[in-house]
């Protein structure tokens, strides 16, 4: 443990309101997709449907930001894979501290490494992608990652204050380099005139993608691991 993480950690778990409505509350905004995945989705959706003489530029940058969301999860996911394996403060006796819902933590956290977080990673990339394109709703965008996702796991000891900053080092890193016009033409116009000539099938499946972005792909992922374990 640096001395950063364990000052920082201590500050926010000190400074916050000692109660269990309020523990209860953060853990409530950070395990919810309602507060931590429907606004940056939603305002992903107007930028896709505001018309203007910028519509096809806006829709090729949805996809960009979107297909830079993917990366930036599975990056995180990989990273926490095979980087040095990192305990979760929840688990860290050496840091004094006591989380309010760490009896609530599931035992699997355990096996999982805490840096990086891959919740920073995903949904800051979408934040900075909308930065991209709507500077002021960007901004907004990036403060509710901030205060609602990366701060809240902070708190609750599910993550280190490095472990948000690196995730949305990565998910900052990965959506400025895949909206580049260089490499955002080279895949993102097939979608966006697949999307507009066949416009059933093509919401039909932005719909099943969009809930499990907001879900972190956690079903697919849960049904992955029972199909590993069963063969």
């Amino acid at each position: 443990m640096n001395a950063f993480d364990a000052s920082i950690q201590t500050y926010i778990v000190d400074a916050a309101p000692a109660s269990s409505f309020f523990a209860r509350a953060v853990a409530d905004i950070a395990g919810l997709a309602l507060f931590k995945a429907l606004p940056p989705l939603a305002i992903m959706s107007a930028m896709w449907f505001k018309r203007d003489p910028s519509l096809e530029h806006r829709r090729e940058m949805v996809v960009a930001i979107l297909s830079a969301a993917v990366v930036a999860f599975a990056a995180g996911r990989l990273s926490a894979v095979f980087l040095p394996f990192r305990h979760r403060p929840i688990y860290d006796a050496g840091l004094h501290l006591t989380f309010s819902v760490a009896s609530a933590t599931g035992n699997p956290l355990r096996l999982w490494s805490s840096f990086p977080s891959d919740h920073a990673a995903l949904w800051m990339s979408v934040a900075v992608g909308i930065f991209l394109v709507w500077r002021w709703i960007g901004v907004l965008a990036i403060l509710h990652c901030v205060l609602f996702i990366c701060l809240p796991r902070v708190y609750l000891g599910l993550h280190y204050p490095t472990d948000v900053i690196a995730g949305a080092i990565i998910g900052a890193a990965v959506v400025m380099l895949l909206t580049r016009a260089s490499l955002r033409t080279r895949f993102a116009p097939p979608v966006v005139r697949f999307m507009e000539r066949w416009p059933a099938t093509g919401y039909t499946l932005a719909f099943l993608f969009l809930f499990e972005l907001a879900t972190m792909f956690d079903e697919p992922r849960l049904l992955a691991g029972a199909l590993l374990k069963a063969l």
